[in-house]
Protein backbone atom coordinates (compact mmCIF):
# COMPACT_ATOMS: atom_id res chain seq x y z
CA UNK A 1 0.00 0.00 0.00
CA UNK A 2 1.49 3.31 -0.93
CA UNK A 3 1.46 6.47 1.79
CA UNK A 4 -1.42 8.47 -0.27
CA UNK A 5 -3.47 5.01 -0.86
CA UNK A 6 -3.00 4.23 3.43
CA UNK A 7 -4.04 8.18 4.58
CA UNK A 8 -7.63 7.13 2.58
CA UNK A 9 -8.15 4.78 4.81
CA UNK A 10 -10.68 5.54 7.70
CA UNK A 11 -7.96 5.63 10.38
CA UNK A 12 -7.01 8.75 9.70
CA UNK A 13 -8.03 12.45 9.68
CA UNK A 14 -7.67 15.08 6.62
CA UNK A 15 -5.01 16.46 9.53
CA UNK A 16 -2.90 12.96 9.12
CA UNK A 17 -2.47 13.59 5.60
CA UNK A 18 -1.62 17.20 5.73
CA UNK A 19 0.99 16.11 8.59
CA UNK A 20 2.55 13.59 6.05
CA UNK A 21 2.84 15.63 3.23
CA UNK A 22 4.60 18.06 5.26
CA UNK A 23 7.05 15.84 7.15
CA UNK A 24 8.00 13.94 4.13
CA UNK A 25 9.70 17.10 2.61
CA UNK A 26 11.39 18.40 5.77
CA UNK A 27 12.80 14.81 6.41
CA UNK A 28 14.40 14.79 2.48
CA UNK A 29 15.78 18.13 3.46
CA UNK A 30 16.73 17.46 7.33
CA UNK A 31 17.77 14.33 7.93
CA UNK A 32 17.50 12.14 5.24
CA UNK A 33 21.51 12.41 4.81
CA UNK A 34 22.51 11.96 8.32
CA UNK A 35 25.95 10.31 9.03
CA UNK A 36 26.75 8.43 12.00
CA UNK A 37 30.02 9.85 12.94
CA UNK A 38 29.75 11.41 16.38
CA UNK A 39 25.97 9.58 17.34
CA UNK A 40 25.59 11.29 20.99
CA UNK A 41 26.37 14.60 18.58
CA UNK A 42 24.25 14.14 15.98
CA UNK A 43 21.31 12.71 17.85
CA UNK A 44 21.30 16.12 19.96
CA UNK A 45 21.72 18.09 16.54
CA UNK A 46 18.35 15.85 15.78
CA UNK A 47 16.26 16.71 18.68
CA UNK A 48 17.07 20.43 18.32
CA UNK A 49 16.20 20.31 14.69
CA UNK A 50 12.74 18.48 15.33
CA UNK A 51 12.34 21.11 17.46
CA UNK A 52 12.88 23.64 15.77
CA UNK A 53 10.81 21.92 12.96
CA UNK A 54 7.58 21.98 15.55
CA UNK A 55 7.28 18.11 15.24
CA UNK A 56 7.81 17.04 19.01
CA UNK A 57 4.98 18.76 19.51
CA UNK A 58 3.10 16.01 18.82
CA UNK A 59 5.07 14.12 22.03
CA UNK A 60 3.55 16.22 24.45
CA UNK A 61 -0.33 16.36 25.60
CA UNK A 62 -1.49 19.73 26.21
CA UNK A 63 -1.30 23.09 24.34
CA UNK A 64 -0.51 25.00 27.33
CA UNK A 65 2.61 23.37 28.07
CA UNK A 66 3.84 23.57 24.03
CA UNK A 67 1.90 20.44 22.45
CA UNK A 68 -0.32 20.42 19.41
CA UNK A 69 -3.36 19.43 21.56
CA UNK A 70 -4.65 18.14 24.09
CA UNK A 71 -3.87 14.45 24.13
CA UNK A 72 -0.93 13.03 22.87
CA UNK A 73 -2.59 11.25 19.11
CA UNK A 74 -1.24 8.30 18.24
CA UNK A 75 -1.82 8.12 14.56
CA UNK A 76 0.41 10.92 14.80
CA UNK A 77 3.11 9.95 16.74
CA UNK A 78 2.33 6.80 14.37
CA UNK A 79 2.88 8.59 10.77
CA UNK A 80 5.47 10.82 12.40
CA UNK A 81 8.04 7.26 13.36
CA UNK A 82 7.10 5.63 10.00
CA UNK A 83 8.58 8.50 7.85
CA UNK A 84 11.55 9.59 9.98
CA UNK A 85 12.35 5.61 10.27
CA UNK A 86 11.93 4.93 6.60
CA UNK A 87 14.46 8.30 6.33
CA UNK A 88 16.79 7.49 8.79
CA UNK A 89 16.67 5.48 12.08
CA UNK A 90 18.72 8.07 14.19
CA UNK A 91 15.77 10.54 13.90
CA UNK A 92 12.87 7.81 14.65
CA UNK A 93 15.11 7.06 17.83
CA UNK A 94 15.18 11.10 18.42
CA UNK A 95 11.71 11.47 18.43
CA UNK A 96 10.49 8.34 20.20
CA UNK A 97 12.28 9.07 23.16
CA UNK A 98 11.54 12.54 23.53
CA UNK A 99 8.11 11.37 23.75
CA UNK A 100 8.80 7.99 25.70
CA UNK A 101 11.01 9.77 28.25
CA UNK A 102 8.62 12.67 29.14
CA UNK A 103 5.34 10.31 28.35
CA UNK A 104 4.83 10.03 32.41
CA UNK A 105 4.96 13.64 32.62
CA UNK A 106 2.05 14.33 30.14
CA UNK A 107 0.26 11.59 31.63
CA UNK A 108 0.19 12.07 35.20
CA UNK A 109 2.61 14.81 35.93
CA UNK A 110 1.46 17.82 38.63
CA UNK A 111 0.66 21.56 36.44
CA UNK A 112 4.46 22.65 38.00
CA UNK A 113 5.95 19.45 36.64
CA UNK A 114 4.65 19.59 33.26
CA UNK A 115 5.08 23.00 33.20
CA UNK A 116 8.71 23.06 33.87
CA UNK A 117 9.50 20.13 31.41
CA UNK A 118 7.07 19.65 28.72
CA UNK A 119 7.99 22.91 27.05
CA UNK A 120 11.31 22.45 26.86
CA UNK A 121 10.67 18.58 25.47
CA UNK A 122 8.83 20.54 22.56
CA UNK A 123 11.06 22.74 21.38
CA UNK A 124 14.08 20.42 21.19
CA UNK A 125 15.86 22.38 24.57
CA UNK A 126 15.85 19.13 27.04
CA UNK A 127 16.20 15.92 25.86
CA UNK A 128 14.37 13.49 27.77
CA UNK A 129 15.17 9.42 28.90
CA UNK A 130 12.86 6.48 30.40
CA UNK A 131 14.52 4.42 32.61
CA UNK A 132 12.51 1.04 33.77
CA UNK A 133 14.50 -1.47 32.69
CA UNK A 134 17.59 -3.24 35.21
CA UNK A 135 19.68 -6.33 34.59
CA UNK A 136 17.52 -8.45 36.58
CA UNK A 137 14.01 -6.54 35.68
CA UNK A 138 13.54 -6.01 31.96
CA UNK A 139 10.07 -7.80 31.10
CA UNK A 140 9.12 -8.50 34.52
CA UNK A 141 8.93 -4.94 35.33
CA UNK A 142 7.69 -6.16 39.01
CA UNK A 143 11.15 -7.36 39.83
CA UNK A 144 13.12 -4.32 39.82
CA UNK A 145 15.29 -3.63 42.74
CA UNK A 146 15.92 0.03 42.69
CA UNK A 147 14.61 1.79 45.54
CA UNK A 148 13.98 5.12 47.02
CA UNK A 149 13.07 5.78 50.58
CA UNK A 150 11.17 9.14 51.72
CA UNK A 151 13.32 10.70 54.41
CA UNK A 152 11.20 14.22 55.42
CA UNK A 153 10.38 16.16 52.43
CA UNK A 154 13.02 13.88 49.99
CA UNK A 155 13.42 10.14 48.31
CA UNK A 156 16.70 8.79 48.91
CA UNK A 157 17.73 6.38 45.70
CA UNK A 158 20.08 3.53 45.44
CA UNK A 159 20.27 1.40 42.54
CA UNK A 160 20.74 1.18 38.58
CA UNK A 161 19.12 0.71 35.73
CA UNK A 162 20.23 -0.56 32.35
CA UNK A 163 19.42 -0.09 28.35
CA UNK A 164 18.63 3.16 28.94
CA UNK A 165 17.86 4.92 25.78
CA UNK A 166 19.26 8.65 25.95
CA UNK A 167 21.86 7.80 28.31
CA UNK A 168 24.14 9.81 28.76
CA UNK A 169 22.81 12.44 27.08
CA UNK A 170 19.48 13.41 28.32
CA UNK A 171 18.88 16.20 30.59
CA UNK A 172 16.20 14.24 32.74
CA UNK A 173 15.72 10.82 33.36
CA UNK A 174 11.70 9.49 34.87
CA UNK A 175 12.77 6.77 36.71
CA UNK A 176 10.70 4.16 38.36
CA UNK A 177 11.87 2.75 41.70
CA UNK A 178 10.35 0.59 44.61
CA UNK A 179 9.01 2.43 47.47
CA UNK A 180 7.77 0.14 49.43
CA UNK A 181 4.07 0.29 49.12
CA UNK A 182 2.87 -3.20 48.67
CA UNK A 183 4.55 -6.24 47.20
CA UNK A 184 5.50 -6.05 43.29
CA UNK A 185 3.93 -4.07 40.82
CA UNK A 186 2.21 -1.96 43.37
CA UNK A 187 5.10 -0.85 45.20
CA UNK A 188 6.76 1.37 42.32
CA UNK A 189 7.06 4.80 42.24
CA UNK A 190 7.78 7.32 39.26
CA UNK A 191 9.96 10.24 39.86
CA UNK A 192 12.20 12.92 37.68
CA UNK A 193 15.59 12.67 38.11
CA UNK A 194 17.84 15.26 36.64
CA UNK A 195 21.17 14.52 35.13
CA UNK A 196 22.94 16.77 37.43
CA UNK A 197 21.65 15.61 40.26
CA UNK A 198 24.32 14.38 42.94
CA UNK A 199 24.61 10.99 43.50
CA UNK A 200 23.04 9.94 39.89
CA UNK A 201 26.14 8.79 37.22
CA UNK A 202 26.46 7.34 34.26
CA UNK A 203 28.04 3.72 34.89
CA UNK A 204 28.43 2.91 31.55
CA UNK A 205 28.14 3.59 28.14
CA UNK A 206 26.60 0.87 26.15
CA UNK A 207 27.57 0.34 22.27
CA UNK A 208 25.20 -1.55 19.96
CA UNK A 209 24.50 -2.95 16.28
CA UNK A 210 22.79 0.04 15.46
CA UNK A 211 24.26 3.07 16.66
CA UNK A 212 22.66 4.67 18.96
CA UNK A 213 22.68 6.71 22.66
CA UNK A 214 22.49 3.48 25.38
CA UNK A 215 23.83 3.88 29.29
CA UNK A 216 23.70 1.62 32.36
CA UNK A 217 23.33 4.43 35.09
CA UNK A 218 23.70 4.48 38.72
CA UNK A 219 21.81 5.99 41.93
CA UNK A 220 23.97 6.35 45.22
CA UNK A 221 22.57 7.66 47.92
CA UNK A 222 20.89 10.16 45.46
CA UNK A 223 18.44 12.62 47.01
CA UNK A 224 15.41 13.52 45.02
CA UNK A 225 12.83 16.16 45.94
CA UNK A 226 9.23 14.73 46.88
CA UNK A 227 7.72 17.25 44.21
CA UNK A 228 9.74 15.18 41.86
CA UNK A 229 7.65 12.11 42.37
CA UNK A 230 5.34 11.57 39.67
CA UNK A 231 1.40 10.81 40.40
CA UNK A 232 0.94 9.21 43.81
CA UNK A 233 2.95 7.09 45.94
CA UNK A 234 2.34 3.81 44.72
CA UNK A 235 1.52 4.49 41.37
CA UNK A 236 4.43 4.32 39.42
CA UNK A 237 3.62 1.00 37.58
CA UNK A 238 0.74 1.82 36.30
CA UNK A 239 1.92 4.71 34.90
CA UNK A 240 4.57 3.09 33.21
CA UNK A 241 2.05 0.72 31.57
CA UNK A 242 0.04 3.87 29.92
CA UNK A 243 3.33 5.32 28.66
CA UNK A 244 4.05 1.87 27.26
CA UNK A 245 0.48 1.62 26.13
CA UNK A 246 0.92 5.27 23.73
CA UNK A 247 4.44 4.39 22.49
CA UNK A 248 3.98 0.76 22.29
CA UNK A 249 2.19 0.82 19.01
CA UNK A 250 4.61 3.58 17.67
CA UNK A 251 7.33 0.59 17.73
CA UNK A 252 5.85 -0.99 15.31
CA UNK A 253 4.86 2.32 13.10
CA UNK A 254 8.89 2.89 12.96
CA UNK A 255 9.66 -0.93 11.70
CA UNK A 256 7.06 -0.19 8.84
CA UNK A 257 9.07 2.54 8.05
CA UNK A 258 12.10 0.32 8.02
CA UNK A 259 9.88 -2.37 5.65
CA UNK A 260 8.89 0.05 3.44
CA UNK A 261 12.22 1.77 3.07
CA UNK A 262 13.31 -2.26 2.04
CA UNK A 263 11.07 -2.48 0.11
CA UNK A 264 11.86 0.39 -1.86
CA UNK A 265 15.29 -0.58 -1.85
CA UNK A 266 14.60 -4.22 -3.49
CA UNK A 267 12.27 -2.50 -5.99
CA UNK A 268 14.85 -0.60 -7.20
CA UNK A 269 17.27 -3.42 -7.60
CA UNK A 270 15.53 -6.09 -9.22
CA UNK A 271 14.26 -3.87 -11.62
CA UNK A 272 17.65 -2.39 -12.98
CA UNK A 273 20.28 -5.08 -11.92
CA UNK A 274 20.77 -7.50 -15.34
CA UNK A 275 20.66 -10.96 -15.36
CA UNK A 276 20.45 -13.35 -18.08
CA UNK A 277 19.52 -11.07 -20.86
CA UNK A 278 16.85 -10.04 -18.17
CA UNK A 279 16.79 -8.15 -15.48
CA UNK A 280 16.33 -10.08 -11.65
CA UNK A 281 12.57 -8.92 -11.38
CA UNK A 282 11.65 -11.33 -14.56
CA UNK A 283 12.28 -14.50 -12.74
CA UNK A 284 9.40 -16.06 -10.30
CA UNK A 285 11.25 -16.36 -7.52
CA UNK A 286 12.47 -13.04 -7.13
CA UNK A 287 8.56 -12.04 -8.14
CA UNK A 288 7.39 -15.08 -5.42
CA UNK A 289 9.75 -13.12 -2.53
CA UNK A 290 8.46 -9.16 -3.40
CA UNK A 291 4.86 -11.11 -3.20
CA UNK A 292 5.28 -11.83 0.54
CA UNK A 293 7.03 -8.93 1.42
CA UNK A 294 4.63 -6.65 0.30
CA UNK A 295 1.57 -8.77 1.63
CA UNK A 296 3.54 -8.60 5.31
CA UNK A 297 4.05 -4.50 5.20
CA UNK A 298 0.44 -4.47 4.24
CA UNK A 299 -0.32 -6.75 7.55
CA UNK A 300 1.47 -5.15 9.53
CA UNK A 301 0.15 -1.57 8.12
CA UNK A 302 -3.27 -2.20 8.98
CA UNK A 303 -2.94 -3.60 12.23
CA UNK A 304 -0.61 -0.96 13.14
CA UNK A 305 -2.85 2.30 12.37
CA UNK A 306 -6.32 -0.06 13.68
CA UNK A 307 -4.46 -0.31 17.19
CA UNK A 308 -3.49 3.38 17.05
CA UNK A 309 -7.17 4.65 15.72
CA UNK A 310 -8.45 2.33 18.91
CA UNK A 311 -6.06 4.02 21.37
CA UNK A 312 -7.24 7.54 19.98
CA UNK A 313 -10.79 6.77 20.16
CA UNK A 314 -10.81 5.33 23.94
CA UNK A 315 -10.06 2.02 23.59
CA UNK A 316 -8.79 -0.66 26.02
CA UNK A 317 -5.65 -1.25 22.86
CA UNK A 318 -3.45 -4.00 25.00
CA UNK A 319 -4.05 -7.14 22.58
CA UNK A 320 -4.21 -5.01 19.21
CA UNK A 321 -0.70 -2.80 20.38
CA UNK A 322 0.54 -6.16 21.19
CA UNK A 323 -0.57 -8.02 17.81
CA UNK A 324 0.69 -4.85 16.39
CA UNK A 325 4.18 -4.31 17.64
CA UNK A 326 4.99 -8.29 17.40
CA UNK A 327 3.70 -8.78 13.78
CA UNK A 328 5.10 -5.18 12.36
CA UNK A 329 8.46 -6.06 13.98
CA UNK A 330 8.60 -9.33 12.98
CA UNK A 331 7.41 -8.74 9.33
CA UNK A 332 9.91 -5.85 8.88
CA UNK A 333 13.21 -8.32 9.89
CA UNK A 334 11.92 -10.64 7.30
CA UNK A 335 10.95 -8.27 4.85
CA UNK A 336 14.39 -6.54 5.71
CA UNK A 337 16.39 -9.83 5.29
CA UNK A 338 14.57 -10.39 2.01
CA UNK A 339 16.03 -7.04 0.39
CA UNK A 340 19.53 -7.75 1.26
CA UNK A 341 19.46 -11.53 -0.05
CA UNK A 342 18.35 -10.04 -3.35
CA UNK A 343 21.09 -7.28 -3.30
CA UNK A 344 23.30 -9.84 -2.93
CA UNK A 345 27.11 -9.44 -1.75
CA UNK A 346 26.04 -5.38 -1.60
CA UNK A 347 23.63 -5.89 0.76
CA UNK A 348 25.74 -6.79 3.28
CA UNK A 349 28.49 -4.21 2.82
CA UNK A 350 28.94 -1.85 5.86
CA UNK A 351 26.47 1.32 5.77
CA UNK A 352 24.54 0.28 2.65
CA UNK A 353 20.90 1.17 3.15
CA UNK A 354 19.91 -2.30 3.29
CA UNK A 355 22.86 -3.45 5.52
CA UNK A 356 22.02 -0.66 8.10
CA UNK A 357 18.17 -1.41 7.92
CA UNK A 358 19.33 -4.81 9.14
CA UNK A 359 21.05 -3.53 12.09
CA UNK A 360 18.52 -1.16 12.89
CA UNK A 361 15.38 -3.57 12.96
CA UNK A 362 17.04 -6.55 15.23
CA UNK A 363 16.88 -4.19 18.66
CA UNK A 364 12.68 -3.56 17.83
CA UNK A 365 11.62 -7.03 18.42
CA UNK A 366 12.91 -6.99 21.77
CA UNK A 367 12.79 -3.39 23.29
CA UNK A 368 9.17 -2.34 24.67
CA UNK A 369 8.30 -5.76 25.23
CA UNK A 370 10.06 -8.50 23.21
CA UNK A 371 7.94 -10.73 21.15
CA UNK A 372 7.21 -13.59 22.94
CA UNK A 373 6.33 -11.26 26.05
CA UNK A 374 3.55 -10.08 23.15
CA UNK A 375 2.72 -13.48 22.58
CA UNK A 376 1.54 -14.00 26.74
CA UNK A 377 -0.17 -10.55 26.37
CA UNK A 378 -2.49 -11.77 23.47
CA UNK A 379 -3.04 -14.90 24.74
CA UNK A 380 -3.80 -13.73 28.18
CA UNK A 381 -6.17 -11.38 26.62
CA UNK A 382 -7.82 -13.30 24.10
CA UNK A 383 -8.39 -15.93 27.42
CA UNK A 384 -10.17 -13.75 29.36
CA UNK A 385 -12.08 -12.64 26.57
CA UNK A 386 -13.10 -16.32 25.91
CA UNK A 387 -13.81 -16.58 29.84
CA UNK A 388 -15.98 -13.41 29.63
CA UNK A 389 -18.01 -14.40 26.31
CA UNK A 390 -18.55 -17.70 28.06
CA UNK A 391 -19.65 -16.17 31.30
CA UNK A 392 -22.47 -13.68 29.25
CA UNK A 393 -23.58 -16.64 27.56
CA UNK A 394 -24.62 -18.59 30.39
CA UNK A 395 -26.38 -15.81 32.35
Amino acid sequence: MNDSAQLNLPFFDPEHAALSKQLHQWAKTHVAHLEHHDVDAQCKSIVAQLGQGDWLKYCVAGTQYGGIGEHIDNRSICLIREILAKHHGLADFAFAMQGLGSGAISIAGSPEQKARYLPKVAKGEAIAAFALSEPDAGSDVAAMSCEAKLVGEHYILNGEKTWISNGGIADFYVVFARTGEAPGAKGISAFIVEANTPGFEIAERIEVIAPHPLARIQFKDCAIPLSQRIGASGEGFKVAMRTLDIFRTSVAAAALGFAKRAMHEALERVTSRKMFKGVLADFQITQAKLAEMATRIESAELLTYKAAWLKDHHHNVTQQAAMAKMTATESAQWVIDAAVQLFGGLGVVRDHPVETLYREIRALRIYEGATEVQLLIIAKSVLENHKTQKLLHLL
